[in-house]
């Protein structure tokens, strides 16, 4: 199994934890430290090794940060995590913040209003989001304060860092040689004047080098950092023994390989102005080059554009990833059916869906499954634990969030199934979240469009009924890599504009808590359309191919091209995944799929 049960939430051990760390406070005369999710590499997965907020506090989602006083300790999560921090944090010392809503910077306004020094690893936090900090600190009296990090200090049996095996990836399956990727980047390089670039995301790595990993669970990426310079040669900082003779050879020698405590001088010497990316690279590779003396040009990362415009090769990857993928979920839909209500558990559906998934070819799942049924259905990024599971009753709504990592694409797929008739609130719910899914999934919209100006289209059946969900509609994807690729996303603070190759989900969702959740999500991928005025026009090929439970469906809600991209849906899943299915299947399918 790739996936555990085992209940990594401790709220019971915080209390003596935040004391060591109160205590290491007093002693270097701080005020405040603040604990991100982040690691140094500014992932949005981390190790066990750099699970620091889940330490401390318990609280186990993929984004927040802790904040501790002498005398407060504030957990700041999003909309996605709200229900589920109160349940893995001790209420008697944390404080759920809603965070973006409330800053750190006006939480610590009133937190320490006679000011005071705030104590912060500058690996763990972006260039970005230290001089945003700054802004909101500026009059306080708060100082910021660069310091090793002190959740380690106080951290005894703090796990090793990972060294997970790099392993090549089929340069056929991108489409692209690791030397053509590295020439891109320094022609980009030569053509703003730079010298170099620091790359320090895992995937930007990965994607230029055509290598993958396993030091991240879910996410097939090495930890690392890399320069590049104006002439493509890379320099790569990672342990050297991660890269066996087969993955050398493949990098050539155009790579040098170095271990990570030879970065700080590979960044002394890099050439010329050095590019490097505020919103990704750590404060403290910043400082180092400064420090060096090295001239830094503030930038995007210059992988990331090219990485998120797949290749053609890349997204045929990713179809022929979704068709196996298509039949690992089929078969995990007709086996719910077939499951008597009240006799089987979210586990086991978790483990079946995983059986399913090995069988059509993953080599591991691109997260942990969302199973919930009932009132854990309404926790967003809930996962399921031997102590949460919950036995599926008659007539509850089973959020089922997944997808697989196969070698040739990356899958996530969302489906809300009926395990009986369901309440006239939830169908109505369904019915909106389903006419938002595909109203996306027709858009036409001009090139130049952003995220933020077409999501407004997913969230519209629920405003018009007071309604509305407290995450992004969707994120980017990678190809044969992490599940959530930035910067690209479909939300109202996505400003970078959609361009053809990229790949996102599109997962509308409307949730009650202690009830039920609803989400419906594909994959799509970002298209030329065709226009009767010659307009340069852009839209979305479907990528999922997965029956939509018809039984949550009011159908007198739905327009008449709802129902016929609907049913024009099911008709495709039917015509390319019915024939890869098992002889028993297909009748399930025919009635999954019929034309509403």
């Amino acid at each position: 199994m790739w996936q555990d049960f085992s209940n990594v939430a401790d709220p019971a051990a915080a209390a003596p934890r935040v004391a060591a760390l109160r205590g290491l406070m007093a002693r270097e005369g701080l005020d405040a430290v603040i604990v991100p999710r982040a690691d140094a590499y500014q992932g949005e997965y981390v190790a066990d090794a750099d699970a620091r907020l889940r330490w401390l506090t318990g609280f186990s989602g993929s984004a927040g940060f802790a904040i501790v006083t002498a005398l407060q300790a504030g957990v700041f999560i999003d909309g996605r995590y709200r229900v589920q921090v109160r349940a893995e944090t001790d209420p008697a010392l944390f404080t759920p913040v809603p965070w973006p809503e409330t800053s750190a910077a006006t939480w610590l306004r009133e937190a320490l209003p006679h000011g005071g020094a705030l104590g912060f690893d500058p690996w763990l936090h972006s260039r970005a989001e230290i001089e945003a900090l700054s802004r909101g600190l500026d009059g306080s009296g708060i100082s910021l304060r660069a310091i090793a990090n002190p959740v380690d200090a106080i951290w005894p049996d703090r796990p090793a860092p990972p060294q997970g095996p790099a392993r090549v990836h089929d340069p056929a399956l991108a489409g692209a040689s690791a030397a053509e990727r590295c020439g891109i980047v320094a022609q980009a390089l030569r053509a703003a004047g730079q010298g170099a670039t620091v790359l320090t995301l895992p995937d930007s790595i990965a994607w230029l080098l055509n290598i993958r990993g396993a030091d991240i669970p879910r996410n097939p990426v090495v930890q690392a950092f890399a320069t590049v310079d104006a002439e493509g040669r890379v320099g790569l900082y990672a342990d050297p023994g991660k890269f066996d003779a087969q993955v050398r050879a493949h990098l050539g020698n155009g790579v040098t390989i170095a271990p990570p405590d030879q970065f700080a001088a590979g960044l002394a010497a890099l050439p010329g102005v050095v590019r490097l990316d505020p919103d990704s690279a750590p404060e403290a590779v910043f400082r180092a080059l400064e420090s060096a003396g090295r001239e830094v040009a503030r930038d995007r990362d210059p992988v990331a554009l090219p990485k998120a415009r797949k290749t053609p090769a890349e997204l045929s990857g990713m179809r022929a990833a979704h068709r196996r993928d298509a039949v690992a979920m089929i078969r995990a839909l007709a086996w719910i059916d077939a499951q008597a209500p009240g006799r089987f558990t979210e586990i086991e559906v978790v483990r079946a869906l995983e059986r399913f998934r090995v069988e059509a070819g993953a080599i591991d799942i691109s997260f942990d499954t969302i199973c919930g049924a009932g009132p854990n259905g309404a926790i967003v990024h809930y996962r399921v634990t031997e102590a949460t599971n919950r036995t599926i009753r008659p007539g509850e709504l089973l959020l089922l969030d997944s997808g697989g990592q196969y070698p040739d694409g990356t899958t996530d797929v969302t489906r809300t199934i009926a395990t009986g008739p369901a309440s006239e609130v939830a169908r109505d719910a369904y019915t909106r979240v389903l006419q938002g899914m595909i109203g996306l999934s027709r858009l036409r919209f001009p090139r130049g469009m952003a995220g933020r100006d077409i999501e407004a289209v997913a969230r519209a059946p629920l405003w018009t009924a007071g309604l509305d969900f407290d995450h992004g509609t969707g994120h980017g994807v990678g190809a044969a890599l992490c599940v959530h690729e930035g910067p690209l996303r479909i939300s109202r603070r996505s400003e970078l504009p959609l361009e053809p190759g990229m790949i996102f989900s599109n997962e509308p969702g409307y949730y009650r808590e202690g009830e039920w959740g609803i989400r419906i999500e594909n994959l799509i991928a970002v298209e030329p359309a065709p226009s009767p005025d010659g307009r340069d026009m852009l839209g979305f090929e479907t990528l999922t191919l997965v029956p939509i439970d018809r039984r949550l469906i009011e159908p007198g809600m739905l327009s008449r091209a709802e129902i016929a991209w609907l049913d024009a849906y099911h008709a495709r899943v039917r015509t390319e995944i019915g024939p890869l299915l098992p002889e028993g299947l297909r009748g399930w399918l025919e009635q999954a799929t019929a034309p509403l």
